[in-house]
């Protein structure tokens, strides 16, 4: 089985593959200055609640946003599970023509979205990926990534809010019953719901207006649902977009 491993500023998506289909998935979270026994400890419990050993896992790719966590997960897949792993980066095969103006600075998840929504829901496409940040990527009718867009993702904005204003406190991320707010909390889960909704609709917007055909906009990560109830340019929900992309690009790479 393939285990993937899709590393984050604040999560840690695991998915289990056997063949082409996705078996089981898992969260942790990240923490940097864990040590990589505690990281294999944590993947070695998740297998044995599924009756599994570690004898199960015969590979590994990573896609991971967090460079020092790089070498700490390499050798976790070496010592827990006696595979090298793949990891996305640089010179990987992905079979997309990447045409940013530097493919060194693009993070790793943003190249496997792009090859997971290609290859799923062909081109073009617009992926948003709703994480700690969140991002937007387009790919053109000839299947080339063209670059995207960044912003803070709703946490982050959430959290600025709350820390910044001496009035405001910390509110329940969800729908309030209406736009127009009768009282503070409905007012600041408005305003950060809402106008994230925007925020996602002026940038689809935006980018369609650059691309030609029929785009499709594919969202994923943590918000990625809850968005997508409030908005009719998120055309599809998957969750499990990256997890998908680690495997094709695995399949691309290995054995090299």
């Amino acid at each position: 089985m393939l285990l993937t491993l899709d590393i984050g500023n604040t999560s840690i998506h695991i998915g289990l593959f056997e063949g082409d289909q996705l078996r089981d998935t898992w969260r942790i979270g990240v923490e940097t200055e864990r040590m990589p026994d505690e990281y294999g400890v944590f993947l070695m419990t998740l297998l044995f609640t599924r009756r599994l050993q570690p004898s199960d896992i015969d590979a590994c790719i990573i896609g991971c946003d967090v460079p020092p966590l790089i070498p700490t997960f390499q050798q976790v897949c070496k010592k827990y599970f006696g595979v090298e792993p793949l990891i996305v980066g640089h010179g990987i095969r992905t079979g997309v023509r990447i045409l940013y103006d530097n493919p060194k600075q693009l993070g790793a998840d943003r190249i496997v979205d792009a090859v997971a929504a290609i290859k799923t829901y062909g081109p073009p496409v617009i992926v948003v990926d709703f994480g700690t940040a969140t991002v937007f990527d387009a790919v053109n009718e000839a299947g080339d990534y063209l670059g995207g867009a960044i912003a803070p993702g709703i946490g982050i904005a959430s959290e600025a809010l709350f820390s910044r204003a001496a009035m405001l406190y910390r509110v329940q991320l969800e729908r309030p019953p209406q736009a127009i707010g009768k009282n503070t909390i409905h007012a600041m889960q408005s305003g950060i719901l809402f106008g994230y909704v925007g925020l996602v609709e002026g940038l689809v917007n935006r980018f369609k207006a650059e691309l030609s055909g029929d785009v499709k906009v594919v969202a994923t990560g943590g918000w990625a649902k809850q968005i997508a109830k409030e908005t009719d340019c998120l055309d599809i929900v998957d969750s499990n977009l990256t997890l998908n992309g680690l495997r094709i690009i695995y399949d691309l790479n290995w054995p090299a």
